[in-house]
């Protein structure tokens, strides 16, 4: 294995097929624009949908500057293939003629770059991989497969690209990909995977590149279906937004749990014990029995009038009718809507009997008839879920006839407002009460099924929510995502079995990621000191990156003794040095290249915020794109997951566990703080470090 200088002949040639690609990808988007569609239109409908067609064909055509065009090559010994040389990059190009000149990392031709090794060549005789700089090709590396003289080494070249600084949001890993990432992203559609994988095992970007890897294998079909990437919050959704795009891909929806069951303006909030009854999977049946309690059986006959003609339906047939919808246990809507049709066949039976001939537009008729109307809305009247849900909130009694056997009293004391809304505007409904509302709007009408669901920090969902996650996929696929240690809700997931089984997806496959590839040994070796206080039983990441030096604890002087009250511990003085010296690791950090995070505990955001300021240290929220110049994000540990930095600041990890309702989220919410940083990660405290940490 070697990394050639600039100066020598196949370094030059292999810049000279970067060039040409450029090129190539240049005339293939000019062909794309060029198009005239005015003659191969019908109507202003399809012309339309054809140029957005276009348009996005263009923006996948994109050649981003500073994104390699290809990462890598590799050379076949016995291929049936057209050529012997493939050289694998983020999306297919081919020349004037359509040969290919750089194969689409998701074809199957090019898997044996992620997979093939010395004990399994999968035919390739060199695996190349490419350095570059500014997106100008300046390194490349030869892994002889079939030499079984030549010794299995880490790639440099992979190495570097896995530690390179970040600035702005996340970026693919597709020139990074290891073998147990490149067999789930290559999973079958068909199937539901979990993947649980601690700090900077690559899990996010696992779960988005097999949303691309699923796009080109089953794209049609998808294209149908939809697809769609859960996140925890807005922040991490910002962070992510820009992989897909990289690789080509523009149609990939993203929202968050609660934008999903947005059916009523959220303005309040729970206390925590509320919230764990309402997200209890327990609510499901409260709910169903509730819908259902709305149909009542009929006790007077039907009499339908047609001209001169009077047809009786009794009111036992039209009992049974009734029954026979609650047997099938239909959704409650379409329930509502076949019944009509049941009673208006019964009337053409008799029609019949009495020598008739209707047809399909007498039964329609005889289905809008006032009469008819006038029984389903007595037997079967419509339901608003919203309002359902806030007189299950209100009304005691009404509560508690359909929680009977399955709340006990303090439960359902917990569930009722302290003061009962007027109306569905008017109430101040929390997170988890939308999350009931669209469990409800489901019983009512079926919910549209997407083909596949990305969900991503799932270990933080509420039984109930996943079971909303589970209603938008439930004629599809789902990958979930997660790490059961950084559960920091109150209602957090204790195992994957029971949150594939509230989402529907009980026989998903799970896999497990414990090779860390973005946080330095020493740092996660020191955030493993909690797994066994606060997750028992998980195997801690062993990372593969050994990086000296890159963990760092400072005691602010003067503040031995302290208790774990944390800053607020302190006096003025010693409030003032404890933000001097964070406010210094910051400056320390912006040294070296790539961002910085300053996480403490939301309640020292706002003295960090002035120190800062203070300071003339700019800084940026989570979700604000980092640049060149302003590369240091003030980050409330309430928001740190799923984001990474290259250098992390960590103020007072004794005030996050406090900020926590309970002491073993309290650990997992410091547990994710510690595991942010890439290349290193500085502790400044006051206040005696958690005893947990050793």
């Amino acid at each position: 294995m070697s990394v050639t200088s600039a100066t020598d002949d196949p370094l030059a040639r292999e810049r000279a097929h970067l060039s040409a690609s450029r090129a190539a990808l240049r005339a293939m988007r000019e062909d794309v624009e060029s198009l005239d569609i005015k003659d191969v239109t019908a109507n202003w409908v399809n012309a339309v949908i054809l140029t957005r067609q276009i348009e996005d064909r263009i923006k996948a055509l994109a050649d981003l500057a500073d994104t390699p065009l290809f990462f890598g090559r590799l050379d076949y010994l016995h291929t049936t293939q057209e050529g012997q040389r493939f050289y694998i990059g983020r999306r297919h190009v081919h020349d004037a003629a359509g040969d290919p000149m750089v194969i689409d990392w998701r074809a199957p031709v090019s898997q044996p770059y992620y997979q093939a090794s010395k004990q399994n060549p999968q035919d390739v005789g060199l695996r190349r991989r490419f350095g570059y700089t500014g997106g100008e090709l300046t390194a490349y590396e030869d892994e002889h497969l079939s030499d079984p003289s030549e010794l299995q080494q880490t790639s440099r070249l992979l190495q570097a690209e896995i530690e390179r600084p970040r600035v702005g949001p996340m970026r693919d890993i597709v020139a990074t990909i290891q073998p147990e990432q490149d067999e789930i992203v290559r999973s079958d559609l068909s199937g539901t995977v979990c993947v649980q994988g601690g700090p900077g095992t690559g899990k996010t970007a696992v779960g988005l590149h097999r949303v691309a890897y699923l796009l080109y294998a089953h794209r049609e079909r998808l294209a149908r279906t939809g697809t769609l990437v859960i996140g925890p919050n807005r922040s991490f959704l910002h962070y992510i937004e820009q992989v897909l795009p990289a690789l080509g891909e523009l149609e990939v929806q993203q929202a968050t749990v609660d934008d999903l069951v947005a059916h009523v303006e959220v303005r309040g909030t729970d206390e925590a014990a509320t919230a764990v009854v309402k997200g209890d999977a327990r609510m499901a049946e409260v709910l169903r029995r509730a819908v259902r309690s709305h149909v009542s059986l009929p006790t007077e006959p039907l009499m339908v009038v047609r001209g001169s003609r009077r047809w009786r339906v009794p009111a036992y047939e039209l009992e049974e009718m009734v029954r026979e919808l609650l047997d099938r246990d239909i959704r409650y809507g379409a329930a509502r809507e076949a019944l009509p049709q049941r009673i208006a066949h019964a009337v053409l039976v008799r029609m019949e009997e009495a020598g008739e001939a209707p047809d399909d537009r007498v039964q329609n008729a005889v289905a809008r008839n006032a009469a008819v109307k006038a029984v389903v809305k007595e037997c079967w009247p419509a339901v608003d879920p919203a309002k359902l849900v806030l007189r299950l909130l209100s009304d005691p009694d009404f509560l508690a006839e359909h929680a009977d056997g399955i709340l006990d009293e303090d439960e359902q004391k917990l569930l009722l407002w302290a003061k009962p809304a007027r109306s569905v505007k008017s109430a101040k409904w929390s997170a988890a009460d939308a999350v009931l509302v669209d469990e409800t709007k489901d019983l009512v009408e079926r919910t549209h099924s997407l083909g596949h669901v990305v969900l991503d920090e799932a270990q933080d969902l509420s039984p109930m929510q996943y079971r909303a996650v589970g209603r938008r996929c439930t004629t599809g696929s789902a990958t979930v995502l997660g790490d059961l240690a950084q559960g920091t809700t109150p209602w957090a997931t204790e195992s994957w079995a029971q949150a594939l089984e509230h989402l529907g997806k009980p026989e998903a496959l799970v896999e497990e990621l414990t090779a860390g590839f973005r946080v330095p040994r020493e740092v996660i070796a020191y955030a493993s000191r909690l797994l066994p206080h606060m997750s028992p039983g998980l195997a801690p990441v062993e990372s593969v990156r050994e990086n000296p030096g890159s963990l760092a604890i400072r005691r602010v002087e003067g503040t031995e003794g302290l208790d774990a009250a944390g800053a607020g511990g302190l006096d003025a003085a010693g409030a003032g040095g404890l933000d001097a010296a964070v406010v210094a690791a910051c400056v320390e950090s912006l040294a070296h290249e790539g961002s910085i995070g300053l996480i403490a505990a939301d309640a020292r955001i706002a003295p960090l915020a002035e120190a800062l300021e203070a300071a003339g240290l700019t800084y940026l929220s989570p979700g604000e794109e980092t640049t060149a110049d302003s590369r240091l994000t003030l980050v409330p540990a309430s928001l740190a997951k799923g984001l990474e930095y290259d250098y992390v600041v960590l103020d007072e990890p004794a005030a996050v566990v406090d900020g926590e309702p309970d002491e073993r989220t309290g650990l997992r919410r410091l547990y994710v703080a510690l595991t942010r940083a890439v290349s290193g990660l500085t502790i400044v405290h006051a206040a005696d470090l958690p005893g947990q940490l050793g």
